[in-house]
């Protein structure tokens, strides 16, 4: 980009804007090595990127070496630190130049791309950063081995850990470990691990009904993907999340059990507001249970989910009289894959939940379809609508999006019927003879 001399000199002059570090094979270490000069000694984001495919992968290590040795002078300010590599030998040999005290940083993202891969780096420790690292706040570790230790992961508000299988997943007794640890933690995500041994995990299981629990009263996010049924299970039956906002489930098999440990701890204090469960399976009567007790949920996403029945569609619909409404809040339905819901319990679950529908409304409009004169049942309705606006139960929030993509029975016409009702109405495309979407 061509600037005049003097908005040169201001952008050269101003080291805040060179301070954001790039290695990779789009990022050349003389482009590097400029802004590292231009940002003087103000702290620094810092990203070592060579996550290439092993047929691409020739001269890799060298490029990671050079870039680290280049680095490591400054690393006493980086104020965040992202290293993604192929396999562990090259993140061995990066971190190896890691030593020196990291007081500044606050973020650590270490990611192995191929973490099935067995190799003499996978037991070994590394001292990352001296173990110096006062102000770490967020650690995301992929198939990144650390022997599990808490002086690095203490004192966290976000913790994610992802990819380790067979004999280097975590133990449910070294989660909870570092979690109790990280008393202020906000954010937690465990992704892609072997489950914990079931025979193993029985007498620790009857072990934790006495066990203290762990207390984590700032946690506001969690994410479970393919994290081991055992594992999440035993895990959230030993922490206490009572701040608790977003919750994600992905892959977990049988989540019963799960269901019944969050309707516990919804006794006490669950505002959970976003709820997404993907390609699992669970009792349909007691997940409706536990969302009676969600009053706060304004989104609930089922993927794939073929517990999904017609059953929890006309729980979320007009609740009998003097009943509560289920998920008054809930603003967003997600049913993306669910293709057992029938269109009928879709309909009256969108149309009990308009502007001004209610139960009583819909009793009303059962009288009058009974025969009775159109002066009494209008006179009737404007009573009941008297009486609702003077009960304090409020109404249920309108729906402002539905996705039925992947939803077979869902048909073009019925598509249609929902936006006129629903602002956002997702669903997969009809195709033409030539590929072309028809319906948009």
């Amino acid at each position: 980009m061509l600037v005049c001399r003097y908005w040169k000199e201001v952008t050269i002059n101003t080291p805040e804007l060179w301070a954001t570090i790039c290695v990779s094979p789009h990022d050349s270490l003389e482009k590097a090595r400029r802004r590292l000069a231009r940002s003087k000694s103000v702290p620094l984001d810092i990203t070592v990127n060579f996550n290439l495919r092993l047929e691409n992968a020739s001269g890799v290590t060298e490029s990671i070496v050079r870039a680290l040795d280049m680095l490591r002078p400054a690393l006493w300010r980086a104020r965040s630190f992202r290293l993604s590599v192929p396999n562990r030998p090259q993140a061995h040999a990066a971190l190896m130049r890691c030593k020196e005290d990291a007081p500044l940083l606050e973020t650590l993202s270490i990611c192995i791309s191929h973490s099935m891969q067995e190799d003499h780096h996978s037991s070994p420790r590394l001292p990352i950063f001296n173990g110096n690292t006062p102000r770490l706040r967020s650690c995301s570790f992929t198939s990144f081995n650390f022997g599990w230790d808490r002086g690095i992961v203490s004192g966290l508000r976000v913790l994610q850990l992802g990819g380790y299988w067979n004999g280097f997943s975590p133990s449910v007794d070294t989660l909870l470990d570092i979690l109790r640890g990280c008393p202020a933690l906000e954010e937690l995500a465990l992704r892609n691990m072997s489950d914990v041994d079931p025979e193993a995990s029985m007498p620790l299981e009857l072990e934790f009904i006495t066990t203290k629990v762990v207390k984590l009263p700032r946690l506001t996010k969690a994410s479970f993907y393919y994290a081991g049924n055992m594992r999440v299970r035993m895990l959230l039956s030993q922490i206490s999340f009572p701040a608790l906002e977003s919750l994600d489930f992905c892959y977990l098999d049988n989540l019963t059990p799960v269901l019944e440990h969050l309707r516990q701890q919804s006794l006490t204090s669950l505002p959970l507001r976003h709820l997404r469960i993907e390609s699992s399976f669970f009792n349909e009567p007691k997940f409706v249970n536990l969302l009676k007790r969600l009053m706060l949920l304004t989104t609930l996403e089922l993927v794939d989910i073929e517990d999904v029945s017609c059953f929890l569609l006309k729980n979320l619909s007009a609740p009998p009289a003097a009943h509560p409404w289920v998920c008054p809040k809930l603003d967003r339905l997600n049913l993306d894959g669910c293709t057992t819901p029938e269109w009928d319990s879709l309909r009256c679950l969108v149309e009990s939940r308009l502007a001004g529908k209610s139960s009583q409304l819909s009793s009303a409009s059962a009288v009058a379809s009974r025969g009775v004169s159109t002066a009494s049942a209008s006179a009737h309705i404007h009573a009941l609508t008297v009486a609702r606006c003077s009960s304090p139960v409020s109404a249920p929030r309108r729906l402002s999006s539905v996705d039925v993509t992947r939803c077979h029975q869902i048909s073009k016409e019925m598509v249609q019927w929902l936006r006129m009702y629903v602002r956002d109405v997702r669903c997969e495309p009809a195709k033409g003879v030539w590929g072309e979407p028809v319906l948009p």
